[in-house]
């Protein structure tokens, strides 16, 4: 099963990824990178992520890429 990495300061905060996963794991961040754009957080500590890379195929930016365990 697959895990996600968002690279934050690729992450332009247009929040495409927290619409279109389907165990609504990633949300908006209080955190800021180093252009001033408003991040996202991937929240799996109940290990709930499908892997399905829903998110890293709809992010425009390459900001969010699929690992392997």
């Amino acid at each position: 099963m697959g895990r996600i990495v968002i690279d934050n300061e690729r992450c332009k905060g247009c929040f495409l990824c927290v619409d279109v996963c389907p165990k609504k794991l990633i949300m908006p961040s209080a955190k800021f990178n180093s252009k001033g754009n408003n991040t996202v957080v991937f929240d799996d500590k109940k290990e709930m992520c499908i892997g399905c890379a829903l998110c890293a195929k709809r992010c425009p930016d390459l900001a969010i890429i699929e690992v392997y365990k």
